[in-house]
């Protein structure tokens, strides 16, 4: 059952009660790699491996995103700053126990590629904070494993 989660701001990626901070640096450079975040929201899809579908909503304003899993999101975009910071808020989910989260990209130049940040800001019950804690490993995985995918197709 899906649920509405609290209105966050961007100011909430500093205090949110759970922050999972993940980086790495590609050889693409920011001017290709925002795109592909912010204006190819279906190419997600492609590169980012529990993304089974990414569509733009209200012409551009939001995303709908789904998870391998059955996990749902519908995204309000905060920040869409090319080519450095690409922000959103989760507004409905199906996750149960979230109450608030946003997630930020940002892209750096770093030797002669990139260096993207990507931090997951979240608000829920105790038992789904602690969950997210415990994922942080397989979240880290799949985040090494996304911006590698996309590195690879943007070298194409």
């Amino acid at each position: 059952m899906a649920h509405r989660l609290r209105p966050v701001g961007t100011d909430f990626v500093a205090t949110a009660p759970v922050r999972l901070v993940f980086a790495r640096e590609i050889s693409a450079p920011p001017e290709r790699v925002y795109p592909a975040l912010a204006e190819d929201v279906p190419g997600w899809a492609e590169w980012f491996g529990a993304v089974t579908l990414a569509r733009p909503l209200d012409d551009g304003a939001g995303r709908e995103i789904r998870l391998r899993g059955g996990t749902r999101f519908r995204e309000t975009i905060l920040v869409a700053k090319a080519p450095e910071e690409y922000t959103y808020r989760v507004d409905v989910t199906n996750a149960p126990g979230a109450r608030a989260m946003v997630e930020q990209w940002l892209l750096a130049p770093a030797g002669g590629g990139t260096r993207v940040q990507w931090t997951v800001a979240v608000d829920g019950t105790a038992p789904f904070r602690h969950m997210l804690k415990l994922a942080r490993p397989g979240l880290a995985r799949a985040f090494r494993d996304a911006v590698t995918s996309l590195d690879r197709r943007l070298a194409r």
